[in-house]
């Protein structure tokens, strides 16, 4: 059995813990998968490369109101397809070999878990015996996989191959004429956009009332509206089995009355979330903790309930985020430096403001809390909604659509949460994650700068204003 200073299981952000710090270590690297992770796989990477294309395929439309007249001649999907995966496959493959190379590294390509505390078994791929390796510390960067749909039918041989997640859906053989996503986050919301923009026609099913429903209300109500316009919305509905059908699939579906309903399409789309992949570990073995969701469970450190493993990205972080993951990378990789050569002090994570943003269209991107968050907490706020259209660059757009929610303390001191829906949102929303991460006041930031006009973002600064406006008339109030 190969004894190793360090094992990572995972080679999505895990991949990058080692650098030349690590020279004089013996490292194992595990991956189960596709080298390189979910976000460069079959996530953030490839998805936002099939969103561009959709962005421009419905821009006819916004064009129309500006008095230019574009035409949407033809969607070449097998081009888009082959172009991204084109790119994106020899990196992956590219990653292996390089890591392979290393003089001290080794890359186990199967399936792994523990069979003692320091043990781990890797069943590999294409070989009838398993291995079992030894480590000092171990580092589990498993990620997450996609959550499957558990319904009669759905492992129907005549059913099953239309059944798709979003690890499969980018490389279909043809792009399908029509598609039942199941799910109403934010994986459901980008390929909804993305193939209802191709020509495909969309219908999403979704168990709640709402899409979208850790958003702020008001950006998920106004993205329900929007989407609406392009995807047929089937809400309040639970999917409840699959048929064959003709040349594809039967969706059957009921609604809290128990009234049946049924949506044919070529192929299913379940959009219902992530699982963390810690459960196949059996790390019951080593004593490593998990949460009732699944998650391993870690310390401001990244470190387990057992002093040498650690974990990072979504195996253990329940935001599911590549920057998040990324951050984690760092805090762990420094902390395994520290116990190792003695170096610096532990580091800890910084998740006070995680930001995200859903490529969909609209695009919308948030952090801190909602304002449904703040009201059933009990926490005092101001909230400021500031239209685009409001603005110089959104009134050329003649934007009737979307804004930005900012809301505050009573005093309009720090911001509490941001909320962004419309063209450009993940750009606007940084600088107030800047604000947020190093306690920038909001009239400072407001007016303690330059906003470039008639640049979009003079909507954030606005909405800024309105916040101190809003706190100057609280306190007047106060002292009338």
């Amino acid at each position: 059995m190969e004894h190793f200073d360090l094992v990572i299981i995972g080679s999505g952000s895990g991949n990058s813990i080692v650098d030349e710090r690590f020279a004089d270590l013996r490292v194992a690297m595990v991956e189960r998968g596709i080298f390189g992770g979910t976000c460069l796989n079959v996530g953030c990477i490839p998805t936002k490369m099939f969103v561009l294309p959709a962005d421009h395929a419905v821009s006819p439309e916004e064009a129309g109101r500006l008095g230019v007249e574009l035409e949407l001649q033809d969607v070449r999907f097998d081009e888009i397809r082959d172009r991204i995966f084109g790119r994106i496959d020899p990196i992956s493959s590219g990653g292996k070999q390089w890591r392979e190379q290393s003089d001290n590294v080794t890359v186990f390509t199967g399936n792994a878990r523990f069979v003692d505390t320091d043990v781990l078994e890797i069943s590999l791929q294409g070989e009838d015996e398993p291995v079992r390796v030894s480590a000092d510390r171990f580092v589990i960067a498993a990620g997450s996989r996609a959550q499957l749909l558990d319904v009669p039918g759905a492992n129907d041989p005549a059913v099953a191959p239309r059944v798709h997640t979003s690890d499969t859906i980018m490389r279909l053989p043809a792009l399908p004429k029509s598609m039942v996503v199941v799910g109403g986050g934010y994986i459901a919301a980008e390929f909804a956009h993305v193939f209802s923009a191709y020509g495909t026609e969309v219908t999403l099913v979704n168990r709640s009332e709402r899409l979208l429903r850790r958003e702020d209300d008001e950006v998920a109500a106004r993205f329900t509206e929007r989407i609406a316009e392009r995807v047929q919305l089937k809400l309040n509905q639970k999917t409840t089995r699959l048929e064959a059908h003709e040349d594809g699939v039967l969706v059957v579906t009921q609604d809290p009355n128990g009234i049946e309903y049924s949506y044919p399409a070529e192929v299913v789309l379940v959009a219902t979330g992530r699982i963390p992949n810690g459960d196949g570990l059996e790390l019951e073995r080593t004593g490593v903790e998990m949460d009732d969701k699944g998650y391993v469970m870690v310390d401001e450190h990244q470190r387990t309930s057992r002093e040498n493993i650690w974990a990072l990205g979504d195996v253990s972080s329940p935001w599911q985020l590549k920057h998040v993951a990324n951050h984690e990378m760092r805090v762990v990789q420094h902390n395994l430096l520290h116990e190792i050569q003695g170096t610096g002090e532990l580091r800890s994570s910084d998740h006070r403001f995680v930001p995200h943003a859903i490529f969909t269209d609209p695009q919308i991107a948030s952090v801190g809390a909602t304002e449904q968050e703040l009201r059933q907490a009990g926490t005092p706020y101001l909230s400021k909604v500031q239209a685009y259209g409001d603005v110089a660059y959104g009134w050329a757009m003649e934007d009737q659509h979307h804004f930005v929610k900012l809301l505050s303390d009573p005093e309009a001191k720090q911001l509490l949460g941001a909320h962004v829906i419309g063209p450009q949102a993940s750009t606007l929303v940084q600088p107030l994650v800047q604000a947020m991460s190093f306690g920038l006041g909001i009239e400072e930031m407001a007016r303690g700068q330059y906003w470039i006009h008639p640049a979009l973002t003079e909507v954030v600064e606005n909405a800024l204003l309105g916040l101190v406006e809003q706190a100057g008339q609280s306190q007047e109030a106060t002292d009338a």
